[in-house]
């Protein structure tokens, strides 16, 4: 289940804070620091799914035979 932005910062600024020692009165610095780094993380992922998309569309697609307008005859088999 993918978590929205706000408790994935959220989530991400309590690590911050278990990993500072618990210090008391810090939250609103622990939240800008998650923050930062969750929509960094956000930027990139974009980034790299652009770049990926761009780079799908600059390869080209290879076709196994030749689009033709001629029809195949029927086979007929013998009696």
């Amino acid at each position: 289940m993918e978590l929205s932005l706000q408790e994935r910062i959220r989530e991400r600024a309590y690590q911050i804070w278990n990993a500072s020692g618990r210090v008391q009165g810090q939250a609103k610095q622990h939240w800008l620091a998650a923050e930062r780094q969750v929509l960094s993380e956000m930027a990139a992922q974009l980034n790299a799914a652009t770049a990926l998309a761009e780079q799908k569309k600059s390869t080209p697609s290879r076709q196994s035979r030749p689009i033709t307008n001629v029809r195949p005859q029927p086979r007929t088999l013998p009696i």
